[in-house]
C-alpha cells in the first residue's frame, strides 16, 4: 500500500492546502434604501406602464366629464374653483389610491410579498418605489385636467405650475393610503372596496364647495388627505394667492405622506413575513 503525498494530488506544497471553515458563507449586505429605491421604481413603472395607461385615460376622462357636467350648474368664483381643483386632483386619488391599494392587495392575497420578501432591499424601497411609480402617471392626466378645467371655467392659467408640487405631494399622501389600505385589508375584495370608498370621498368632498357642504361632512374633508392638494390648488386661482396658506396645506399632504408610508411600510413588514 503506497500513500499519495499532498503535493501530488492538489499540485501545490502540502502547506498551502486551505481548510475546510465550518459554517455557511457569509450573505452579501443589503442594499442601500436609495439605489433600491430606484430599481424598484424602474421595474414598477415598466410594468404597469402598458397595464395603467388604459385606466390613466379613463380617470382624466372621468374628471373632465365632472368638469362638464358641473358647467351648467356652476358659473365661477369660488365654486368653479373648487370644482377645478377638486377634479384635478381626482385623478390622483383614482390612480395613488384606488389602483395602488388594488395592487397591493392582489399582492398580498397571491403570495406576490414574498418575491420581494427574498430581495436585499428594505421594505421602505418596496413601498415607496411602487407608490411613486403609480404617482407617476397622474401628471399627464392632473396637467390636462386642470388645464381644460381652467379655459372652461375662465379662470387663470398663471399660477398652474403650482402643480409641480401638488402633484407629487398629494401623490405621496394618497398613494402611502392606497398601499396601507391594500396591506392592511385582510381579503384582496375588501382592499379593492376600501381603495374605491378612498377614490369615491374623494370625488364627493373634493368637487363639491365646502360651503355646501353639511357642517358633520365639513370634519370629514378635513380628515381626508386630498383635501389639502385641492385647497392648495384652489387658492392659486385667484389673483393674488395668499401663498402662506398654499405653503400650509402643500406642508399638511407632505406631513399626512411621511405617516401613511410610514404605516405602509410598517404593514409590508407585518405582511411579508407572514
Amino acid at each position: 500500500m503506497s500513500i499519495v503525498p499532498v503535493e501530488a494530488v492538489s499540485g501545490r506544497p502540502a502547506d498551502t492546502v486551505e481548510p475546510v471553515v465550518g459554517g455557511p458563507a457569509p450573505l452579501a449586505p443589503r442594499a442601500r434604501l436609495l439605489p433600491s429605491l430606484a430599481a424598484v421604481y424602474r421595474a414598477q413603472l415598466s410594468r404597469a406602464r402598458v397595464a395603467r395607461i388604459p385606466l390613466l385615460f379613463v380617470a382624466t376622462f372621468q374628471s373632465v366629464g365632472i368638469m362638464v357636467l358641473m358647467r351648467g350648474v356652476v358659473d365661477g368664483g369660488d365654486e368653479a374653483r373648487a370644482v377645478v381643483a377638486g377634479s384635478s386632483v381626482l385623478v390622483v386619488a383614482f390612480v395613488a389610491l384606488n389602483l395602488l391599494a388594488q395592487y397591493f392587495g392582489q399582492l398580498r392575497a397571491s403570495g406576490g410579498l414574498d418575491h420581494y420578501a427574498t430581495l436585499p432591499v428594505p421594505p421602505a424601497a418596496v413601498v415607496l418605489g411602487a407608490a411613486g411609480a403609480y404617482a407617476s402617471f397622474t401628471v399627464p392626466g392632473t396637467a390636462v385636467t386642470a388645464v381644460t378645467g381652467s379655459v372652461l371655467f375662465d379662470l387663470p392659467l398663471t399660477h398652474l405650475w403650482v402643480l409641480v408640487a401638488v402633484i407629487p405631494l398629494s401623490g405621496a399622501a394618497l398613494a402611502g393610503l392606497g398601499a396601507a389600505l391594500g396591506l392592511l385589508a385582510p381579503r384582496q375584495e375588501l382592499a379593492t372596496l376600501l381603495g374605491q370608498l378612498g377614490m369615491s370621498a374623494a370625488l364627493l368632498l373634493g368637487v363639491l364647495p365646502a360651503d355646501r357642504l353639511p357642517e358633520p361632512v365639513v370634519y370629514a374633508r378635513d380628515l381626508l388627505p386630498s383635501t389639502y392638494g385641492v385647497e392648495a390648488l384652489a387658492r392659486t386661482f385667484d389673483a393674488h394667492p395668499d401663498w402662506a396658506a398654499v405653503g400650509l396645506d402643500l406642508a399638511v399632504c407632505a406631513a399626512v405622506g411621511v405617516v401613511s408610508l410610514a404605516v405602509a411600510t410598517r404593514a409590508y413588514r407585518r405582511a411579508a413575513v407572514r
